[in-house]
């Protein structure tokens, strides 16, 4: 007869299965609030440089105009006969994305064809359309002309706010904070 043997049992304790339970959790702990605070940084990096791009662009028109975009109309282009001839009215935002992204003459009119020389100027912007602010996604702009270098933003969810008598051109937020609790109307 052959002895009988107990069968060995494989595997893992509770205890011990706790412990790496335990470890697990205080690794996430350490790890987690690193990449929150990545995602932040990279949204206020993204902010600096869609606001520096723009502001560059402000200026470049500003330089070959002597006007800021919208504080003059972007209509009254008549040799605009092959394109589309920009409709936005003073203080708009009409004007001031037509007038960045459209060709424009020495008056500030716009077109989206060059038309023979006709609309030596611009476009200022790569895309038609204005990039959307990067902290709340919303591609909105206000346009004031109140010539204030103090300009603040308004209101917490929306896009851009742009002064067309001083050239600033900010976030339209004054409520919520970067990680160095600035303001993103600062930026």
């Amino acid at each position: 007869m052959q002895p009988i043997r107990n069968a060995i049992q494989k595997g893992f304790t509770l205890v011990e299965l706790l412990i790496v339970v335990i470890i697990l959790a205080l690794l996430a702990a350490i790890v987690v609030p690193q990449f929150a605070s990545s995602t932040d940084d990279a949204k206020a990096a993204s902010m600096d440089t869609t606001l520096s791009n723009l502001r560059s662009a402000i200026d470049l028109y500003y330089q070959q105009h002597g006007e800021y975009p919208s504080a003059i109309a972007a209509t009254g282009g008549a040799a605009c006969a092959a394109g589309t001839a920009g409709a936005g009215a003073i203080d708009t935002d009409a004007a001031f994305y037509q007038q960045l992204a459209y060709y424009t003459d020495a008056d500030g009119a716009a077109c989206t064809q060059k038309n023979a020389g006709a609309f030596p100027f611009g476009p200022y912007l790569k895309k038609d359309t204005l990039p959307g602010n990067p902290i709340t996604t919303d591609a909105t702009l206000v346009v004031v002309n109140t010539g204030d270098l103090n300009l603040t933003g308004t209101n917490p969810a929306a896009g851009w706010r742009f002064d067309n008598a001083s050239g600033k051109f900010i976030a339209d937020d004054s409520i919520g904070t970067d990680a160095a609790g600035n303001t993103w109307d600062t930026h």
